[in-house]
């Protein structure tokens, strides 16, 4: 397939209209530009009115801060004045305090000492401070309070971290009783607590607040804004209280100019639209002119895919007429594309005999309804051959959307099906072979089975004999004689009815049966070979188990070849420990076969080719039981599987569903 040639613009097409088609360009080029440009202007004006404000706002937080704490050194110093002087007892004291603590933001406690640092009075009382005691930290030998003391005035002492992991720090207020230094007051102040009270909301609104150490360590910050993107910062000394403490602003970005970024954004969007809108006109035909070589060249192209496929197309619109076929649906059905599109049902590939099926089929496709994973159907070619057809159907869309019809892949499965059927034939085959070599294996045991009951009735028969010959009839003694010889008789045809049952070749055949039976006739047929190598085999049966819907031969099959497996492999066994347990349970909606016994378990490397065809641990074994009977089990919808026993040794399950198949 060849590679289409590419565009090439025919500029001398354009004659002397090339400068009306420059010009145009170069004018908007121009334009953008200018635009950009005032753009980038008006960006940098916001941002520095962004900046003033940002300073503006630090600065009177930070002077409304500055003021709230000289107020409050003003009202300490008059407080702790007051009861050096005797003038406020300790209970007015304390209320005093409460009402300063109440209305002063940050203040958690005040400590009233005298001249040696030893304390005399706080508040609120030390039992029901938010934190460990201050006056222990030695307020006497600080360098706030010695600084105080000299100095006469207010000092700040450093930040430090309280018991509740807030960071604090204090205000020593000096007190003077006739002119000599009769102690101080400390306030107590909480700097995240200061922070959060003192910053109004509409500032965190717009700001996140953060006080830092001259370590950069974030000691307390405020902000109403949960997440956002950080924008401009400025920041300021925190004096008082000082200490290297710094306030920062951080502005949150602002979206107050998005009209008029979305408006620049928009002329330049139309600039550049008339732009594009100018180079699409002139390459509006050689664009259409190509989209139709194409169109035309991508139609030859999947048309020559569709006329190379195997598999059968045929589409049909909403009322089931036929629009379309390829050539492999026309050699497929003898009949030609001219013939068939047009054509309403009953199409002329529909079997007379599947009409009824056919047209089900049909229909149900028309109503949207078609199974996903196909519908088989069977088809007549025009020389009257039947073939098995699989169908899969999907909606066909047009190319605005809208459903028009259906569009079904038909596939012959007539070949696959023969296959199919031949590989179950040969599938029973070799199961009727398997239930046979079992039989063989089994056949002396059987043999002695049988002839238990056969001397047993001859040893009667002869006993009646004897006694007409004597003359001496007994009626008693002779029905006694002859009541025996009947239940051996039967007993012998059981086994015998067992054993034709068992290897008696037919097709499989599904019914409804209890799997308690099932496991009781094997049982029976194992139980003579169980007794000769000294096997107990114990029945542990669940009660008001679901009848299952199975083959009964097949599954009696799988037991007995795993309760065979099971005596193999307790040859080894202590002959007191040789036993075979077998179960049954309830399992969901099914049932549950155990088959558990006491050997030496399996080995993980044989664990793995267990269940492999031809691989076996017995010197004259074919290697096909366990392949046959995951065959049996998963044919039944089931599932085998093997886990070691608890008690030593190994434990097959087979799980049933209730209404198999």
């Amino acid at each position: 397939m060849e590679t289409p040639a590419p565009f090439v613009i025919d500029r001398s097409a354009l004659g002397g209209q090339g400068w009306y088609w420059i010009l145009p360009r170069v004018a908007i080029a121009l334009f953008v530009l200018a635009l950009i440009a005032l753009l980038w202007q008006m960006h940098r004006q916001d941002l520095e009115e962004q900046r003033a404000t940002l300073i503006s706002d630090i600065l009177w937080v930070e002077q409304d801060l500055r003021f709230q704490l000289s107020r409050s050194a003003e009202q300490l110093a008059h407080l702790g004045q007051e009861f050096l002087g005797g003038d406020l007892p300790a209970r007015r004291f304390e209320l005093a305090v409460k009402a300063l603590v109440a209305n002063t933001p940050g203040l958690v406690e005040v400590l009233v000492v005298d001249a040696s640092g030893q304390a005399r009075a706080a508040a609120p009382a030390p039992d029901i401070r938010p934190f460990g005691a201050t006056e222990g930290r030695g307020i006497g030998q600080t360098d706030a309070f010695r600084l105080a003391r000299n100095a006469g005035r207010s000092m700040y002492g450093p930040p430090y971290v309280a018991a509740e992991g807030k960071h604090h720090f204090d205000i020593y207020v000096p007190l003077y009783l006739d002119g000599q230094f009769a102690g101080a007051v400390i306030g107590i102040y909480a700097l995240p607590t200061l922070i959060a009270q003192q910053v109004p909301w509409w500032f965190a609104e717009r700001y996140r607040v953060v006080v830092v150490d001259d370590s950069g360590n974030v000691l307390a910050s405020k902000s109403n804004v949960e997440a956002g993107t950080e924008g401009m910062r400025y920041q300021v000394p925190f004096e008082p209280p000082g200490q290297g403490l710094l306030l920062q602003a951080i502005a949150y970005r602002s979206t107050t100019g998005l009209w008029r970024n979305t408006l620049a954004l928009t002329i330049v969007g139309l600039a550049l639209a008339v732009l594009v809108s100018l180079w699409l006109q002139r390459r509006q035909m050689l664009r259409r002119l190509a989209a139709e070589s194409a169109l035309s060249n991508e139609h030859a192209f999947r048309k020559a895919m569709e006329d190379s496929l195997l598999t059968g197309m045929r589409a049909r619109d909403l009322e089931g007429r036929v629009v379309y076929v390829n050539p492999a649906f026309c050699r497929m059905v003898g009949w030609s594309s001219e013939e068939l599109i047009g054509l309403k049902p009953p199409m002329p590939y529909w079997a007379p005999e599947e009409y009824e099926a056919t047209l089900a089929v049909h229909q149900q496709v028309l109503a949207g309804k078609a199974p996903a994973q196909g519908v088989e159907v069977r088809l007549q070619r025009r020389n009257g051959e039947r073939f098995d057809a699989l169908i899969y159907e999907a909606p066909l869309i047009d190319a605005d959307g809208r459903h028009t019809g259906w569009m079904g892949s038909v596939l012959d499965i007539t070949e696959r099906k023969r296959a199919e059927e031949l590989a179950r034939q040969q599938q029973e085959k070799l199961q009727f072979t398997s239930r046979l070599v079992t039989m063989g294996e089994m056949a002396s045991t059987l043999a002695h089975e049988l002839n238990q009951p056969l001397s047993a009735i001859a040893s009667y028969t002869t006993g009646c004999l004897n006694l007409l010959e004597q003359g001496e009839i007994n009626p008693p003694a002779l029905r006694e004689a002859l009541q025996k010889s009947a239940h051996q008789a039967q007993r012998a045809g059981r086994i015998i009815r067992r054993v034709h049952e068992f290897v008696k070749k037919r097709e499989s055949r599904l019914a409804a049966c209890a799997i308690n039976d099932v496991i009781e006739d094997a049982q029976g047929l194992i139980e003579a070979d169980a007794r000769k190598r000294g096997v107990r085999v114990t029945l542990v049966l669940g009660e008001y188990l679901p009848e299952l819907l199975v083959d009964r031969v097949m599954i009696e099959q799988v037991l007995l070849n795993l309760m065979r497996n099971g005596m193999d492999a307790m040859a080894q066994t202590s002959p007191t420990e040789r036993e075979l347990i077998v179960s049954s349970d309830l399992e969901g909606e099914g049932v549950r076969v155990s088959v558990a016994d006491h050997g030496p378990g399996i080995a993980p490397e044989v664990a793995a080719h267990l269940y492999e065809p031809f691989f076996t641990t017995k010197s004259e074994g074919m290697g096909m039981g366990l392949n046959i009977c995951r065959s049996i089990v998963e044919f039944h919808q089931g599932r085998l599987w093997h886990e070691p026993r608890e008690a030593g040794g190994t434990v097959f399950h087979l799980t049933l569903g209730a209404g198999t198949q």
